[in-house]
């Protein structure tokens, strides 16, 4: 067994997939449109990684209510203050760096157009 994809739900396609390619780099890998049902999907992937991001998108839907119960998809980066960096400079919402207890470990959240979190962490 091995892991496939995420999906998350999205209200604007165009706008979602401009935050993941230009945020981190996500590349479209596949696209499924279904107009007779009135949802498309469309796959997104980091490079050389196999595991994707399924944005589903529901024709004609208002923002979703994300409930309490979802947490986040966290990426790995190589540097972590230099792409806290980018991210506050681009615009985007981002959390302060953070820290564990005891530990060197960095990482902080980046908010989706959608209100979906992405932890960013170091690399290990």
């Amino acid at each position: 067994m091995k892991m496939v994809h995420t999906c998350v739900r999205v209200k604007n396609l165009e706008e979602s997939l401009a935050f993941y390619k230009e945020a981190f780099g996500f590349q479209e890998v596949n696209r499924k449109d279904y107009p007779e049902h009135k949802f498309t999907l469309v796959y997104l992937s980091l490079e050389n990684d196999p595991y994707q991001l399924e944005l589903t998108y529901n024709f004609d839907h208002d923002a979703y209510d994300l409930g309490d119960g979802y947490g986040h998809i966290a990426i790995a980066v190589d540097d972590v203050p230099a792409a806290h960096q980018k991210h506050r400079e681009a615009g985007l919402e981002v959390t302060d760096l953070k820290g564990l207890p005891n530990s060197e470990f960095r990482y902080y959240f980046v908010m989706d157009p959608d209100g979906y979190k992405i932890e960013v962490v170091q690399d290990r």
